[in-house]
């Protein structure tokens, strides 16, 4: 595995010098192509570290159980990967404490992405992903208290008026399948699930039993709801954010940018 995660490291690297040279001589028409290329690239050594997981993860026996052998962005990195959406630092602590016993403090993660922004600034790319920031639909500015991908598709970090709820029934759907397969289904995991289970209609049994497939039938019938209408406004924002510096794209714009404008006419 580790192989296959350096080759694509090496051809992510590649397209992105790529994709820049095209943008450069204003080849406009492999542009598209080669983002898909890259998005491809990306997905696949996403794909690939959460794969590796499970050997990756078992630490020495004579290391404590909740000591980590990752850096703080990695451990972030492999618990965004299974939420699939933007996330706050609490609910972070909270899966990484039960994926992979513990070891993450919600305080490491206060400065992180101020560290992965001046890391993107002075040297554009040169990291396989970087720990970013969920946009604001309407100013394109960074959420306060939300991290995202650098490799997930923009749309998907845009956070409009309906975003934070469809993101919370996404995440509920991703957490309980992936605990189902994992077979890591008890009480811990409940616990997790808790705050899903208590605020997703439906998903609940007077019984007091839970029942995962009811909790994601929930969770689907109400996304099913709200998905389409943020599915507009989210591609609606990424198209005007795509007019964005790459480095805005990932960690938003200055605030109060449009106040400032007005302010000057």
């Amino acid at each position: 595995m580790p192989n296959a995660m350096d080759e694509l490291e090496m051809r992510i690297s590649q397209l992105r010098g790529r994709l820049r040279q095209a943008l450069a001589a204003g080849e406009r028409a492999a542009v598209p192509r080669l983002r898909a290329e890259l998005r491809a690239a990306e997905l696949s050594w996403d794909s690939a570290l959460l794969e590796s997981d499970d050997s990756m993860l078992s630490p020495p026996e004579t290391l404590p159980a909740a000591m980590s052998l990752f850096p703080v962005r990695e451990q972030v990195h492999q618990v965004l990967t299974v939420l699939g959406v933007a996330a706050a630092p609490r609910l972070i602590v909270a899966t990484h404490e039960v994926l992979y016993a513990g070891g993450l403090i919600a305080t490491k993660l206060a400065s992180l992405r101020r560290d992965e922004e001046r890391s993107f600034r002075a040297a554009p790319y040169a990291r396989p992903y970087y720990i970013c920031a969920a946009l604001t639909a309407d100013q394109l500015v960074g959420v306060r208290g939300l991290l995202a991908i650098s490799t997930w598709p923009l749309d998907r970090r845009i956070m409009g008026p309906l975003s934070p709820r469809v993101d919370f029934l996404t995440a509920a759907i991703r957490l309980v399948r992936h605990l189902q397969g994992a077979g890591e289904l008890g009480s811990q995991s409940i616990r997790l699930l808790w705050p899903f289970i208590n605020n997703i209609p439906g998903a609940g049994s007077s019984t007091q039993e839970f029942d995962p497939s009811r909790l994601v039938a929930a969770a689907k019938a109400e996304l099913k709801i709200h998905e389409e209408f943020d599915r507009q406004q989210r591609e609606a924002a990424a198209d005007r954010a795509r007019r964005l510096p790459d480095a805005e794209q990932l960690f938003g714009g200055a605030q109060l940018k449009a106040v400032r404008s007005v302010t000057n006419t």
